[in-house]
């Protein structure tokens, strides 16, 4: 099973290991594409006549001229694993420093985050802090949404074999990859609806904020038990025998399964 994460704009302040080394990434299909991207930002914001161009690239507010900074010295930052930089909602309910060693065995394996500067890395790959979201058009690369759709349909296709998919990335890093053809029947979207009343479909509404939570918990929930669905209609069972309501939509050929993950609270 391969599980794609979004990445979250909150991250840890400061890495502590050695510097980035691209060659050591997952995914080394990635590695010309993630060194394009990274000297295209490591160039405007290590430019001190282009600081109020980095920030409206970046989207930043006056307060946060310190990224551009941090961007400027991505090549020499010292590094951490990504499983313990990003942080957020649905991060913090995955919580994966609490994971059992069994449980960290198959998140190393499951889990794949996408990222605009690095396209997708797994928990173990180093990397730095940084301040880069796939919306980003950066100055000799383009939309970063554009330019990840180039390279990340063959790492994806590979990182998933002949497994099951279990898409959990947000809109903006849902464009880098559409999966097609046979590998479209093994891919499941999740959707989380919030139902006021009880028994009362009326009453359901797409959660935003606590939708990420939701979705780390069902992550955690996966790997603290020991299935390994292989099809999405084994994610629905596996899913409903941990306690969630899903309603599953089977998709014409070549289109993914929407799973819609039904909660009273969030």
């Amino acid at each position: 099973m391969l599980i794609l994460l979004p990445p979250s704009e909150g991250k840890a302040a400061a890495g502590r290991g050695r510097p980035v080394d691209l060659d050591s990434l997952s995914l080394p299909e990635l590695t010309p594409a993630r060194t394009k991207v990274l000297d295209a930002l490591v160039d405007l914001c290590g430019d001190a006549d282009r600081t109020d161009e980095a920030m409206a690239v970046l989207g930043l507010s006056a307060s946060q001229r310190g990224e551009v900074e941090r961007d400027a010295r991505l090549r020499d930052a010292p590094t951490l694993p990504a499983a313990r930089l990003y942080t957020g909602v649905l991060y913090d309910a995955l919580d994966l420093a609490s994971l059992g060693p069994a449980q960290r065995r198959r998140a190393q394996r499951f889990l794949l985050i996408c990222s605009g500067l690095w396209g997708a890395v797994r928990l173990r790959d180093r990397i730095p802090p940084y301040r880069c979201s796939m919306t980003v058009r950066l100055p000799g690369v383009g939309p970063l949404g554009a330019f990840w759709r180039e390279s990340m349909p063959t790492a994806i296709a590979g990182a998933a074999g002949r497994g099951l998919v279990l898409d959990l990335r947000s809109s903006a890093y849902a464009t880098v990859w559409t999966p097609t053809g046979e590998l479209a029947g093994r891919t499941a979207t999740v959707r989380v609806l919030q139902e006021t009343r009880p028994g009362d479909a009326s009453s359901r509404t797409v959660v935003s904020h606590f939708n990420k939570a939701t979705k780390g918990r069902l992550v955690r929930d996966l790997l603290n038990g020991e299935d390994n669905p292989r099809r999405p209609n084994d994610l629905v069972d596996v899913l409903r025998g941990l306690g969630y309501q899903v309603e599953a939509e089977h998709p014409e050929h070549g289109r993914p399964w929407r799973l819609d993950v039904v909660v009273a609270s969030v």
